[in-house]
């Protein structure tokens, strides 16, 4: 396999490089900082990005409403942003966060709250 210097640039170099889809967005999968649930998982684009960085908030972009919105701007449960890290090619985000309450329109502390059990889903934990 031919590696392009281009992506080798963007796979080992120290530049913040990212790498949209054909939608111009990227995957942020969404943990709590204190111990590590994965809380949600969302698409941002360039400008969902940009504000996440520039606010220390999470913002996204909703791919329904085609708009962009950020976490608990209707609820108050916003997320503050504590670390971002990077995947190797640059087309997902992992957001450490601190959430300021549920994550889950459901009001459930984290958006996977159950669990595939043979052909039917289970609350987590139980």
């Amino acid at each position: 396999m031919t590696t392009k210097p281009g992506q080798l640039m963007r796979e080992t170099g120290a530049n913040f490089m990212p790498k949209f889809d054909d939608r111009g967005l990227l995957t942020a999968v969404v943990t709590d900082q204190k111990d590590g649930t994965v809380l949600m998982v969302a698409a941002m684009n360039a400008e969902a990005l940009e504000m996440t960085r520039r606010t220390g908030f999470a913002h996204f972009w909703s791919r329904s409403r085609e708009r962009l919105w950020m976490k608990g701007e209707t609820s108050g449960n916003r997320l503050a942003v504590k670390r971002m890290l990077v995947d190797c090619d640059q087309d997902a985000l992992v957001l450490i966060a601190e959430p300021a309450g549920p994550t889950c329109h459901t009001g459930a502390r984290s958006c996977f709250y159950r669990e595939l059990a043979g052909e039917e889903l289970a609350p987590v934990g139980e």
